[in-house]
């Protein structure tokens, strides 16, 4: 099995290489990654101890975020590494002030895991939620350095319960302790024989988006833009999200629309604005040459930079999350704490607080462009509902703090 993963992992590594002649992000992944080591290698610093993150995206950095705040703020001993797998999630991030380093993770060979950590010598690892990459959990297990992995959450359905799965099994034995959201995960790793270092801490992206809330930003343009209309948010937007949004919202004279898409490149901007033909846009980069009349005299704001999304939803008085058409949806939780109600398309079962929330009646799926122009209409017919589903995510979010200082506290061996 072991074989096989390290034929899997250097095909992988060929194929994107042959992806990234025409697609943008591979490029991104490979370029990112030529002379990462010998690079490494000459920036790394011993000074002090290091702690090294690894995220794969944007959406586990958001995870990590508030450990490595408690770090640099009450450890000021330690250096702190952080690697990215995807390049979403690098390029976003790269310039973050908190962390040492910022570098892409070398893909997972044996002689790239090896020589990572002969480079860096972290005194410790904390890998972040679905992060298991088998050399480089062997290279830190041999050398006997702390490894953990936080706000992890396991289905019965994943390769570590499978007949198959020793490969996997043995990743997870590698962990000095795993800090998982729910009692689900730990039962699961229980009927595998992994349960004296299985520790229950919910999920650290509740401690962060209550951050986020208490230092939001204003942004003028979009309160003028909202006045008093009721206006719908929409969060990390992909075509088949719009193409739903553009066919209801327009049946709602007073309705207005902010969408802030996840990609902002050139071609998906101007897909927008051909899916939107006939209503009045504009975007968050040319507002500041419109008039107050202008801004206000439009129905659909399109944000066309990046990193202010979290701040925003406090604008909306319902969040449509996008991802539930293609892969999965994106971060409800930055939405939830302000109080507004969610809803996302059919791809949510993976995650934890979707199946919660609709479980509460706080956020409804959709499967249709019918069943969310329906949902629309029943809310901004009916602002009780809006306020009882709205405050239903709010004491969601409110009754999952504390992960964060759960799992310092064992790490550290602290008390709150």
């Amino acid at each position: 099995m072991k074989i096989l993963y390290n034929i899997a992992i250097a095909i992988y590594g060929a194929l994107i290489c042959v992806v990234s002649l025409f697609n943008h992000k591979a490029k991104l992944f490979c370029r990112g990654r030529k002379g990462l080591l010998k690079r490494i290698a000459s920036e790394i610093g011993h000074s002090k101890p290091i702690i090294w993150f690894h995220c794969s995206s944007v959406g586990e950095f958001e995870q990590a975020r508030p450990l490595i705040e408690w770090y640099k703020e009450n450890r000021k001993e330690y250096s702190i590494l952080l690697t990215f797998f995807s390049p979403s999630g690098y390029e976003m991030r790269k310039n973050y002030p908190l962390a040492d380093w910022i570098y892409y993770l070398p893909l997972d060979s044996a002689s790239n895991a090896r020589r990572f950590i002969e480079l860096v010598s972290p005194c410790k690892a904390i890998f972040i939620k679905y992060e298991f990459w088998y050399n480089y959990l062997s290279q830190l297990h041999k050398k006997g350095i702390e490894t953990y992995i936080v706000s992890a959450i396991f289905r019965e359905d994943q390769a570590f319960f499978k007949p198959y799965g020793g490969l996997f099994r043995k990743m997870i034995k590698s962990f000095t302790a795993l800090f998982v959201q729910d009692e689900q995960s730990k039962k699961l790793l229980e009927n595998i024989g992994i349960s004296s270092n299985v520790i229950v801490c919910g999920d650290t992206r509740f401690d962060r988006v209550n951050q986020i809330t208490s230092s939001s930003k204003e942004f003028p343009v979009i309160s003028k833009f909202s006045g008093n209309s009721f206006t719908l948010l929409a969060g990390s937007t992909w075509p088949p999200d719009e193409e739903i949004l553009a066919a209801s919202v327009k049946n709602f004279s007073k309705v207005k629309l902010v969408m802030a898409p996840h990609e902002i490149h050139k071609e998906h901007i101007s897909g927008i604005l051909e899916t939107f033909k006939g209503y009045k846009v504009i975007k968050f980069s040319e507002s500041v040459n419109l008039t107050d009349a202008q801004i206000e005299d439009a129905n659909v704001l399109v944000i066309d930079c990046m990193g202010i999304l979290s701040s925003i939803y406090r604008y909306g008085n319902f969040a449509y999350i996008g991802g539930g058409f293609g892969v999965g949806i994106h971060n409800i939780l930055e939405a939830a704490t302000y109080g507004i109600p969610v809803a996302f398309g059919p791809k949510y079962q993976k995650f934890k607080e979707a199946r919660d929330l609709i479980a509460r009646q706080g956020a409804t799926s959709v499967r249709s462009q019918e069943e969310f122009y329906s949902l629309l209409d029943k809310l901004v017919k009916n602002n009780n509902v809006v306020q009882e589903r709205g405050k239903i995510c709010l004491n969601y979010v409110k009754e999952n703090l504390g992960a964060t200082n759960k799992i310092i506290s064992k790490i550290e061996n602290v008390s709150f």
